[in-house]
């Protein structure tokens, strides 16, 4: 994937980089409040991809996938269920899985990673992680990644 780092960021006002992802928020399962800036010119719109590498699975487990985010948004609030086209998580539905890993497994990593993308072609709703990574790939103008922990 061609990639420029450049000036994009990605924060939370719910938790801090490398920070633990507060627990009310896990038990009610909400996503965490999101904001992001530096956006590179051309954007045309925003994916967010949520995974956990550390869960015992071959690929890690994937939280959620949303994409199709207007390139004049600057975040999407805490609970959001708007304002994007869901894609598939590892469970198989469009929604925000907080993290939930198995107790006594330690602490997990959660990646937001956060992809600036450009040009017009429409992308289908229910992609996976990966058919969205490799649908964006030429089209990536910029990614940002915030990480949360979490521990049972």
């Amino acid at each position: 994937m061609k990639v420029n780092l450049g000036e994009l960021a990605i924060s939370s006002s719910d938790f801090a980089h490398g920070q633990p992802i507060p627990k009310e928020l896990v038990d009610a399962g909400t996503s965490p409040a999101l904001s992001w800036d530096g956006v590179p010119e051309g954007t045309t719109s925003f994916a967010l991809i949520v995974d956990d590498p550390d869960a015992p699975l071959i690929n890690g487990f994937t939280h959620w996938v949303v994409y199709d985010i207007p390139a004049d948004a600057r975040g999407l609030a805490a609970a959001a269920d708007s304002g994007y086209t869901a894609g598939v998580n590892d469970y198989g539905t469009g929604a925000y899985l907080p993290p939930g890993p198995p107790a006594g497994h330690g602490e997990h990593y959660y990646y937001f990673h956060l992809y600036a993308i450009g040009g017009d072609e429409p992308l289908p709703a229910g992609l996976t992680a990966a058919q969205l990574r490799e649908a964006i790939d030429e089209r990536v103008l910029a990614q940002a990644r915030i990480v949360g922990v979490y521990q049972n």
